[in-house]
């Protein structure tokens, strides 16, 4: 297991959780190690293609991410495993974050005034 990998525990609360494959065609890649490198990826902000190979085929692991997502899986997740901490009293509803992600604007947004037609009379 490589540092920030999903522990054996955290697994075992996982799994239960996601989908189940359909049972033709070639056998389905490990979701294990899949969600490892969806969860790599989401961490590096890196491209697909620079996938670490340990995770495997880039490809692999871009489309299962995509398909969960088109079948609302991560919503599911993150509403079963916050049912869980609840339950277990992990959660404190008093404390709220906020997003602090800032987007620059083109040099060209900032401070200009807008032509607004005269009203009719």
């Amino acid at each position: 297991m490589h540092r920030g990998d999903i522990s054996d525990s955290d697994w075992q609360r996982l799994q239960p959780l996601l989908p189940e494959h359909k049972r033709t065609g070639r056998p389905p890649a490990d979701d294990r190690r899949v969600l490892n490198g969806i969860l790599w990826i989401l961490h590096t902000g890196a491209p697909w293609r620079d996938l670490p190979e340990r995770y495997g085929p880039w490809r692999t692991v871009a489309s299962r991410f995509y398909r969960w997502q088109k079948a609302g899986v991560w919503d599911k997740l993150f509403k079963a495993v916050q049912q869980l901490a609840d339950a277990a009293g992990e959660l404190d509803w008093d404390v709220h974050y906020v997003d602090s992600t800032v987007i620059r604007a083109h040099q060209h947004a900032a401070g200009s005034k807008k032509k607004t037609p005269a009203p009719k009379r």
